[in-house]
């Protein structure tokens, strides 16, 4: 299914049904009284979080949504029917603003969660209510109330404990294959990853984590050069990034030290707070590179970065060093889970901790 993370729509609730005057018209009761009916309230539009979808296509054809009016009163003290609400599904990690105003007005967080729109307009007073001593005979009745409209932003945020991010053939893609279930396209050419994807990784059988992995970046992505740009949004909800660089790049002319530092560049021009994000450094593609030279190599690339966090050894492509990977991830989110990310419905928060590295 073609991911989709950003969409507009327009909702519109109901409108109230009206009340009614009406008089008891019957045999051998000349003074019969006020029986006019209220109206019925209009239909409500919500919104559901479902962890079964995973993207908002749906609303990029779907755009008008309209609940429909209460019924008007009647009389014999009859009411006007209520119209049926409208619940729109969306994918959990999905944040909606209104369009006019900027306003956040959820996000959502966790399946099931539930969350009001637009609200119905309340129905019209028949005469009934307006009877006293005084007024025997009241003609009063109230109108229906309109149902509110907003025209709404929705935007899809993944949720995912841990984020990868790199240069584009870094071996992310390869890396979420081989410690997740999940199948991202790979191939030895740029841009395979064009977008999102999202992998479990179970450490033991009641031990796991989710890891995202979003389209590589480039220099100048911060300001909209290539694909990774478009889904920086989406690390913003993790607790851990690993920064992943291949050491034995194919291109004589690329320098890898050069592109870590620019992906951190980027990092911080785009949000400071993901700059400040725990990171990791994790140095892929080590069978390309002779073993009694790994640690020269290593050693080389930590000094010439300036790089003093967590550092791992890892072949994405053999599996060697990605289990010492899996497993210190997991222990490093067991441990920190105290300093997860407050989600509030203004937007996210910066995590606490310190990040690591350059």
């Amino acid at each position: 299914m073609k991911f989709i993370d950003e969409a507009f729509i327009e909702v519109s609730a109901g409108k109230g049904g009206n009340g009614v005057a009406s008089f008891r018209r019957e045999k051998f009761i000349p003074k019969g009284g006020p029986d006019g009916g209220d109206g019925g309230r209009g239909g409500s539009i919500f919104v559901v979080a479902d962890r079964n979808i995973n993207t908002l296509i749906d609303y990029r054809y779907a755009r008008i949504h309209r609940a429909k009016n209460g019924e008007s009163g009647r009389g014999s003290d009859c009411y006007g029917k209520s119209a049926e609400d409208i619940v729109l599904r969306m994918p959990v990690g999905t944040v909606i603003t209104d369009e006019e105003t900027g306003e956040i007005l959820t996000d959502l967080t966790h399946d099931r969660q539930k969350v009001l729109l637009a609200k119905g307009g309340q129905g019209g007073l028949g005469n009934l209510h307006f009877k006293s001593s005084t007024n025997r005979a009241p003609r009063q009745f109230t109108l229906g109330e309109p149902g509110e409209h907003r025209r709404l932003k929705l935007e899809l945020k993944v949720l995912a404990d841990v984020g990868l991010l790199g240069m584009p053939n870094a071996g992310k893609s390869t890396l979420i294959r081989a410690v997740s279930a999940a199948r991202p396209k790979v191939a030895d050419y740029p841009f395979t990853t064009l977008q999102p994807n999202l992998g479990v990784v179970r450490v033991d059988h009641d031990r796991s984590f989710v890891v995202a992995d979003i389209p590589g970046l480039i220099e100048g992505a911060a300001e909209g050069a290539g694909l990774g740009h478009q889904f920086l949004k989406h690390l913003a909800r993790t607790r851990l990034l690993l920064h992943v660089v291949d050491v034995a790049p194919l291109d004589p002319a690329a320098h890898p030290v050069a592109e870590a530092r620019a992906i951190v560049a980027e990092l911080q021009k785009y949000d400071e707070s993901l700059y400040r994000k725990p990171r990791w450094l994790v140095l892929n593609k080590t069978d390309m590179v002779p073993q009694q030279a790994l640690t020269e190599v290593q050693e080389d690339f930590l000094r010439e970065l300036g790089w003093s966090g967590p550092c791992f050894l890892i072949s994405a492509l053999t599996g060697a060093g990605c289990t010492e990977l899996t497993y210190a991830v997991m222990e490093y989110l067991e441990t920190h889970r105290e300093e997860a990310m407050p989600e509030a419905a203004g937007g996210e928060q910066p995590a606490t901790g310190e990040a690591s590295g350059g």
